[in-house]
C-alpha cells in the first residue's frame, strides 16, 4: 500500500488543528442532547449561557494579561470583593446603584493598577504578585462585616441593623431578561458578555494598542528596542483584567441580591480554564477573545451536561481538567509538527 502523500497529511493536520476543538464542542452538544432529556431546549441553552456569563467576562480579562505574557490569579477575589463592595455600599452605607457600580469599577481598576506596578516596577513574577493580591483581597473583603455575608436587614458588628437595600435598577443588571423569540428568554448578563467579548476582540485584533499588546507578549525585549512602552502596556492589561473582574462581581451581586463571601470560589478555576481553552479554538495557539468566549461556552456545556446526567459533582473538576489538558496537548502537538 502506497504511503499517504505529504501534502494530504499536511492538509488533514491543518484541518484537525483549526476545527478539532469546534468538532469536540459540537460532539458534546450532540451527545448530551441524545442522552439527556431537555438539554437541547432553548431554555437549557440560555441557562448554559447565563451560567458562564460571569465566568466568560472574567476569562476575557485573563486573556488581556495572557496577551502581554502575564497571568492574573486575582480575578476571582477581585470579583468577590466587588460583589461585597456593591452590597456594602447599598445595604450598609445606603447609597444608590450608580455609586455602587462606580465604587466596584474603581476597585477593579485600582487592584489591576497595583498588580501591574508590582509586576513591572518591583519585578515580582506575575503569578506570585497576583497570588499575593488574591489572598490579600480574600482577607480584606471579610473585615468590615467580621466574615459574614451582606444581606438586607443584617445585624452589623456594632449591633445595629443595616437599613439600606438593593435598588431595583441594580438588581435588574443581573436579573432582567430580554425577549428573543420567546418572552423573557435572554438574561442581561449574557448580553453584557456578548458586548464585552466583541469589544475586547475588536480591541485586541484591530487596534494599534491591541496589536502592540500582542507584540509585547510575543517578545517584550524586541518591542522595547522598537520603542514601545512595554511596562505601560503590561500595566494596562492588568487594569483591563481588574475592570472586567469587577464587572463580573457587579453582575453576581445583582443576580444574588446579597454579598455572599463564598459565591466566588469557582470563578478563578473556570475562568482560567476558559481562557486557556481559547488557545485551542481554530488552532490559534495564542490567547484570543473569540477563543476565550468559545472556551467559556465549552465549560458551560460540559458542566451542564454532566449535571443533567447526574454525574457526581466531585468528579466534574477532574473531567473538566482532563478535557482541557487533552485539548491543549492536541492543539500544540499538531501545531508544533506543522511548524516543523
Amino acid at each position: 500500500m502506497a504511503p499517504e502523500p505529504p501534502r494530504r497529511r499536511s492538509s488533514v493536520r491543518e484541518i484537525a488543528i483549526r476545527y478539532g476543538f469546534i468538532a469536540l464542542l459540537l460532539g458534546l452538544v450532540i451527545f448530551f442532547s441524545a442522552f439527556t432529556r431537555g438539554f437541547a431546549s432553548p431554555q437549557a441553552a440560555v441557562f448554559i449561557l447565563q451560567s458562564v456569563s460571569i465566568t466568560g467576562i472574567l476569562a476575557l480579562g485573563v486573556t488581556a494579561t495572557l496577551v502581554v505574557g502575564g497571568f492574573d490569579l486575582s480575578i476571582g477575589s477581585i470579583a468577590t470583593s466587588s460583589m461585597m463592595a456593591a452590597a456594602y455600599v447599598m445595604v450598609v452605607l445606603e447609597q444608590d446603584a450608580m455609586t455602587a457600580v462606580i465604587a466596584c469599577l474603581a476597585i477593579g481598576a485600582l487592584v489591576g493598577l497595583v498588580n501591574g506596578l508590582i509586576i513591572c516596577y518591583m519585578r515580582v513574577p506575575d503569578l506570585l504578585a497576583t497570588l499575593g493580591m488574591m489572598f490579600l483581597l480574600i482577607g480584606l473583603q471579610r473585615i468590615p462585616t467580621e466574615g459574614r455575608s451582606i444581606a438586607v436587614g443584617m445585624t452589623l458588628p456594632d449591633g445595629s441593623t443595616a437599613a439600606g437595600q438593593f435598588s431595583q435598577a441594580f438588581l435588574a443588571l443581573g436579573r432582567h431578561r430580554f425577549d428573543f423569540f420567546i418572552s423573557n428568554l435572554v438574561p442581561s448578563s449574557v448580553v453584557v458578555l456578548i458586548v464585552l467579548a466583541i469589544l475586547i476582540w475588536f480591541f485586541l485584533e484591530y487596534t494599534r494598542f491591541g496589536r502592540m499588546m500582542y507584540a509585547v507578549g510575543s517578545n517584550a525585549r524586541a518591542a522595547e528596542f522598537a520603542g514601545a512602552p512595554v511596562k505601560a502596556y503590561k500595566i494596562w492589561a492588568y487594569v483591563i483584567s481588574g475592570v472586567f473582574a469587577s464587572i463580573g462581581g457587579i453582575l453576581l451581586a445583582a443576580r444574588l441580591g446579597r454579598g455572599d463571601i463564598a459565591s466566588g470560589n469557582n470563578l478563578l478555576l473556570d475562568s482560567v480554564a476558559a481562557a486557556l481553552i481559547g488557545f485551542a479554538v481554530l488552532g490559534a495557539a495564542k490567547p484570543n477573545a473569540f477563543g476565550t468566549a468559545i472556551g467559556a461556552l465549552f465549560v458551560g456545556v460540559l458542566l451542564q451536561g454532566l449535571t443533567m446526567m447526574n454525574v457526581p459533582y466531585y468528579t466534574q473538576d477532574f473531567i473538566k481538567g482532563a478535557v482541557l489538558v487533552i485539548a491543549l496537548m492536541f492543539t500544540f502537538a499538531l501545531a508544533g509538527r506543522a511548524a516543523r
